[in-house]
């Protein structure tokens, strides 16, 4: 009977590859249902299915940020500090307003300018971080201190020093890995890039928001373009890089043929879109049929998974010709959201800088990568790069590839696990400081402090 036990025992631990990481991904969900609470919508669903998708997203009355969301208090508690000034939290109104037009114009420009930069940032990184022959690599590594330069300059108008690099990247790894749930947040480095911002504050290209205090005007950049810029472009960076690597026939194509390479972006986003789910919060009815109405004050979860995956023959196969006779414009394909509900700002640059610094890294590089490739990038994207020249042997590349297969399955395993515990004790922490909702507590939707109810009284 011992025997029996330890067999099974060491069958569960040898075949726990298979099966462990998709349990814990249930229990995760399970843990973030329980967030969302009872008002929540996922969308698309049986009523309102990927056609009627954008005309939901896009509704008048879905334009509520933060305020009335349990979940509010979960984005806020990963994004602070600051998040009350986050570009993507801002309800409507004066601040949000004065906060876009200041985004948009730092993100003003000749597109050459941008491709100009971008290059110039993966020149510089690529020659500091692989400088061998051969250099096994995180692509999401890699990718942050390029962007972290990139922003910088686009942000000051000058080069970054190496601090400010290290302290943007620290924060800005530091928001991701914790949303991801593979570590948990660290307030004393992101508080370290806030010290290092207010003593450059006066110095951004363009005037900042005069609506905001200068603790605010700090917030803002923090949040805007050295934690979701940066973010957002490393994981776009590593997810582009590792299907390039994955797939050496496009990679070679992707090279010099423009048309192709946006038929290559336009799959990537697709297939690996960077936002899992936008929350919205009704501020007003929205009548679907006249059996169904969303009351004020419903919680909307848009799967960009799930649309992106509708409409589209043998939608898990990465197959970049078939934008070739599909428009962006008409498939369910919103990589930056939709124009009549906040769309991400940077949307024209994105694609521009994305292509000038694949670029360069295809120009010295070949890719090899045999790791599992999905949307969340928990790896963080590992990547053989193989100086253009250079070669190895079939049988070592075999090898390296079995390797690193292998030890990505195994760390699958821990990874889970380890996501499951802090991503629950993240949640509990989050509802215990109720940021988003004591923040709403004292202040007006605007920003504006509520008086308290005995100075109303006097």
């Amino acid at each position: 009977m011992r025997m029996t036990w330890l067999a099974l025992a060491a069958a569960g631990v040898l075949t726990a590859p298979r099966w462990l990481p998709e349990q814990v991904v249930a229990l995760r969900v399970k843990v973030f249902e329980k967030v969302n609470g009872d008002n929540a919508i996922t969308f698309p669903n049986a009523t309102v299915g990927p056609d009627r998708f954008r005309e939901v997203y896009g509704h008048p009355s879905a334009n509520g940020r933060s305020k009335g969301a349990g979940l509010s208090d979960l984005f806020w508690y990963w994004l602070s500090p600051g998040p009350e000034v986050h570009q993507e939290h801002l309800e409507a109104g004066p601040r949000y307003d004065d906060v876009a037009r200041t985004t948009l114009a730092l993100l003003a420009g000749p597109s050459e300018s941008f491709a100009t930069a971008a290059s110039r940032c993966a020149r510089r990184v690529l020659d500091e971080l692989v400088p061998g022959r051969v250099t096994l690599v995180r692509l999401r590594d890699l990718a942050m201190p390029l962007w972290a330069e990139y922003f910088y300059e686009l942000v000051f108008g000058e080069p970054c020093p190496r601090a400010g690099r290290e302290l943007i990247v620290a924060h800005a790894n530091d928001v991701v890995t914790s949303l991801k749930c593979t570590g948990l947040r660290h307030p004393r480095r992101r508080a370290a890039l806030t010290r290092y911002l207010a003593t450059r504050v006066t110095e951004v290209r363009v005037a900042l928001p005069a609506s905001l205090s200068a603790q605010e005007q700090v917030h803002y950049l923090q949040g805007t373009f050295f934690n979701t810029a940066v973010v957002q472009m490393s994981e776009a960076f590593a997810h582009l890089v590792l299907a390039l690597a994955q797939h050496p026939e496009v990679a070679e194509r992707a090279g010099h043929d423009d048309r192709y390479f946006a038929h290559v972006l336009d799959e990537t986003f697709r297939r690996y879109p960077l936002f899992g789910i936008a929350h919205r919060i009704t501020t007003g009815e929205i009548e679907l049929d006249e059996n169904t109405t969303l009351p004020t004050g419903s919680v909307l979860c848009f799967s960009y998974p799930d649309y992106h995956a509708s409409g589209y023959a043998e939608p898990e196969k990465f197959d970049p010709d078939r934008w070739a006779h599909l428009s962006a414009k008409t498939a369910h394909h919103i990589p930056f959201g939709i124009a009549a509900n906040r769309p991400c700002p940077a949307w024209r640059i994105s694609p521009i800088a994305l292509r000038a610094a694949t670029r360069e890294v295809l120009r010295r590089f070949t890719l090899h990568s045999t790791v599992a490739h999905t949307r969340s990038l928990p790896h963080r994207g590992p990547c053989l790069l193989v100086r253009k020249g250079q070669s190895l042997p079939v049988t070592t590349l075999a090898l390296i590839g079995a390797g690193l297969r292998l030890r990505d399955r195994w760390e699958d395993v821990w990874r889970s696990v380890v996501q499951l515990v802090l991503g629950t004790a993240m949640v509990l922490d989050a509802r215990r400081l109720r940021l988003a909702e004591r923040y709403f507590a004292t202040h007006d939707t605007h920003g504006c402090p509520v008086p308290h109810r005995s100075e109303v009284t006097r």
